[in-house]
């Protein structure tokens, strides 16, 4: 029997709802059960593939080619299960597919009405594409009180109705502010929220209340009576030092205890054991390196995301600290010729991460040279292999026109439009043409790495399966004017036509991928690449 867990927010937005949810999910991993999470997003976008990355934050990547909400990267993070096309749906996509089915004539003439037309299409959701999970744990993006948010609440209230108690749990994550001026915790905006939930019919089971303070026992009673909740169910969700600590600390409040109470289940204790092992070498580490990422979305680092997380990974994995220095590429186009020396001469790795558009390639073009000059390990992540193609091409391979089509029409288009690659069985096309949503390559695609070669060797194989979010692609016609001028293409698609990695062997630690590595990244299976990376920046860091 599979449960159902929803988990809402309430008082204000950024409380760590996905945060929450990707935590129960591992903490009820660890009692031995199966789970799936999803994530239901409000707003009207069909997706989140063309909203600017610093109104959304970054856009995570299905292996079966979704363009998804940041909080799916969470999920896969602390589960490892990857998620699916299935695991995410805005308001958006719920109502084109319920007007193409009324331009299609399946109503058969009837209103067409939110309810029930538009919160059956969401309950179809939220029971779609399941096998033998024991539990499913649905977010509800935005915060209770959003108007855009009711028909999710009214869908999943329904559910609650439909499926009874002993299948449904409600969670709802609140803010207990601390007014430092009366030295105390305030419960009432928790208050509110919940009767702001009640009024729309769903009563929470469990309130996950966010703090930066210890709430004493009277005012959790206080907290349980006005909301009509048992204390015990009240769980207190304090800050902590980084968000591995998160399944350890909701552990301890009780988090998984009070949903396996709520449905009846004497499951045993948790196992733990690998997250005692990530938050015990994430506190202790053996030395620091510091990673400087030349980005055009700095100013929000939530549009980096996976990347930062990424990169804790491959510290775990080494057993250091990684501070990141973020630095925006457009201080490398606007300052003098020594910005870059300025900048980057105390770093231990340079890291150029996806992007769209000319504005600051430039700055990462100039970084990408001096990582090369100067022999500081460097990783570039699609646009950042792109643009080191490009520095290699006008620096060393006497292609000074060498440009991208991306910017314009250009005598050198080292860089091009994908016009067509191979998908499974099927061969995909796009022209300029088309609409910018959804139309890149995306997703799980192949890849297979030159014998030798540092990719390979850090692989520890000759193949990879690799998440992909691009319209653009290193041109392969210029492969050999590249490897004579020492950057090597090592990683291919497997019919030889798609460059997805480059290096230079002559540099210590050099590589590009066309693909998203970031994406498949864990705590407890940090990637390849990343580890690899962060490795090459602590050596350097002791040379410094």
């Amino acid at each position: 029997m599979t449960r159902y867990v929803f988990i809402t927010g309430g008082v204000v937005s950024s409380l760590g709802k996905g945060l929450g949810s990707a935590a129960l999910g591992a903490l009820l991993q660890a009692r031995g059960y199966k789970v799936r999470l999803r994530k239901l997003d409000p707003y009207l976008n069909v997706d989140p593939g063309t909203m600017s990355p610093t109104q959304h934050g970054e856009v995570f990547v299905t292996d079966d080619g979704a363009e998804t909400d940041l909080d799916l990267g969470h999920y896969e993070r602390f589960t490892g299960v990857h998620t699916r096309q299935t695991d995410n749906v805005t308001t958006g996509r719920i109502y084109s597919d319920v007007l193409a089915k009324e331009r299609r004539g399946d109503y058969l003439g009837a209103t067409i009405q939110v309810i029930p037309h538009v919160t059956d299409a969401i309950k179809a959701f939220v029971y779609n594409d399941l096998s033998d999970e024991d539990f499913v744990l649905c977010e509800i993006g935005g915060t209770v009180g959003d108007i855009e948010s009711l028909p999710f609440l009214e869908a999943i209230r329904q559910i609650g109705n439909e499926i009874g108690k002993q299948q449904a749990c409600f969670i709802h994550v609140t803010l207990l502010p601390y007014i430092a001026a009366a030295g105390e915790l305030k419960t009432k905006p928790t208050q509110h929220s919940v009767k702001e939930l009640q009024s729309v019919g769903i009563q929470p089971d469990i309130l996950l209340c966010r703090t930066e303070h210890s709430l004493p026992d009277e005012q959790r009673a206080k907290i349980g009576l006005f909301c009509n909740v048992r204390p015990e169910a009240v769980i207190l969700a304090e800050d902590v030092n980084n968000i591995y600590e998160v399944p350890l600390a909701y552990h301890e409040q009780g988090l998984d205890g009070q949903v396996c109470a709520h449905f009846g289940l004497d499951s045993p204790a948790p196992d733990l054991g690998r997250w005692q092992q990530i938050a015990h070498n994430f506190a202790n580490p053996e030395g620091e390196v510091t990673i400087a990422i030349v980005g055009k979305y700095t100013s929000l680092q939530d549009s980096y995301k996976s990347l930062g997380e990424a990169l804790t990974h491959g510290g775990i994995a080494n057993k250091v600290k990684v501070n990141i220095k973020w630095l925006d590429s457009e201080i490398f186009e606007s300052e003098d010729s020594q910005a870059c020396g300025h900048h980057l001469e105390n770093v231990s790795g340079i890291l150029v991460p996806g992007g769209f558009g000319k504005r600051g390639s430039e700055g990462k073009i100039a970084a990408i040279r001096y990582a090369r000059e100067q022999k500081v390990p460097y990783l570039g992540i699609c646009f950042g292999m792109q643009m080191a193609v490009l520095e290699t091409a006008r620096s060393v391979a006497g292609l000074p026109q060498a440009s991208s089509s991306e910017f314009g029409p250009c005598d050198e288009p080292v860089v091009g439009l994908m016009t067509e690659w191979a998908s499974g069985n099927q061969m995909e096309t796009r022209s300029d043409a088309d609409d910018l949503g959804g139309t890149m390559r995306l997703g799980a695609y192949p890849c297979e790495m030159a014998d030798g070669s540092l990719a390979a060797q850090l692989y520890g194989s000759n193949f990879a399966e690799e998440r992909h979010r691009h319209r653009y692609e290193v041109n392969i016609a210029y492969r050999e004017k590249l490897e004579q001028a020492g950057l090597n293409m090592s990683g291919l698609s497997p019919d030889g036509l798609l460059p997805e990695i480059v290096e230079r062997p002559d540099h210590p630690w050099f590589v590009g991928v066309q693909f998203h590595p970031e994406l498949k990244s864990k705590p407890f299976e940090p990637h390849p690449l990343f580890v690899g990376f962060v490795s090459a920046a602590r050596k350097k860091s002791r040379l410094v």
